[in-house]
């Protein structure tokens, strides 16, 4: 288990941990964002990221985004979205004093990532969008549906298949389904192609070859200068996010990034 810590983004708690041999390093550290419905134990522990990024001898930071796991619960959807929460990343290197990191984010986390990225380049040594591909431009979907699906009082109630499997999913983390579903009505801002073909930093796009939800990866890798696309074989968006080919090829990618 992983020390928890929490800090002040505003008037929100929220809560991180901040682990592995990096000693605060900047070359050796990097923030990890999860994806919607999840938390830092689901997304990173439990998948086995914290302890390969430790062992290949990153500090290891990751946060749980507002209205996620241990960090505070929030019901208005004008408290979320994908820029607020980039803001919250941006306040927790900030807190921990660490100048640069190394970004990864999953999904949701991804787009956290993209903001991120867009909005303090000098803060962020590379981005790894893991789970979004061409979806972070064209979208992924109406969110209604899921704020909907979380709602519901009867799951057997929810005729789409996608939505119902966020709200198997937001059940089986513990999540707060409220918190979620005003996070869900603001977190799918779509990011304009000409902002993120102004970034100009190394880039790893994953995706796996089954995730009917993130698009393509190798779409999105064309829009920004220099960015690599690797496709997750065999993985759909659930089961991606822990794969070994996946993790090594993040760790080939950290390896060889100025």
């Amino acid at each position: 288990m992983h020390s928890y810590h929490s800090f002040h983004s505003g008037d929100v708690e929220i809560a991180y941990i901040d682990t592995g041999p990096g000693s605060g390093a900047e070359g050796k550290t990097i923030l990890l964002i999860h994806g919607f419905a999840s938390n830092i134990e689901i997304n990173w522990v439990g998948t086995g990221w914290v302890d390969t990024l430790s062992q290949a001898g990153f500090r290891v930071v990751a946060i749980d985004n507002r209205g996620h796991g241990k960090s505070e619960k929030l019901y208005d959807k004008a408290q979320y979205g994908a820029p607020i929460m980039a803001e919250d990343a941006r306040l927790l290197l900030d807190h921990l004093d660490i100048g640069r990191a190394d970004v990864m984010g999953y999904s949701m986390g991804a787009r956290i990532t993209a903001f991120l990225s867009m909005g303090y380049p000098d803060r962020v040594r590379s981005a790894i969008f893991g789970g979004l591909g061409i979806g972070m431009v064209k979208g992924v979907g109406a969110p209604e549906p899921i704020a909907e699906a979380l709602e519901a009082d009867d799951p057997g109630t929810i005729p789409d298949q996608t939505a119902l499997m966020f709200r198997k999913f937001a059940e089986a983390t513990g999540s707060d389904l409220a918190a979620l579903a005003a996070c869900i009505r603001s977190a799918r801002i779509k990011i304009r192609e000409e902002a993120l073909a102004n970034l100009r930093l190394p880039v790893l796009v994953c995706v796996g070859s089954k995730d009917d939800i993130a698009g393509s990866p190798y779409e999105l890798a064309d829009i920004i200068p220099g960015a690599e696309a690797f496709e997750i074989a065999g993985r759909d968006h659930n089961r991606a996010v822990g794969d070994k080919a996946y993790k090594q090829a993040v760790l080939d990618f950290l390896d060889r990034r100025p």
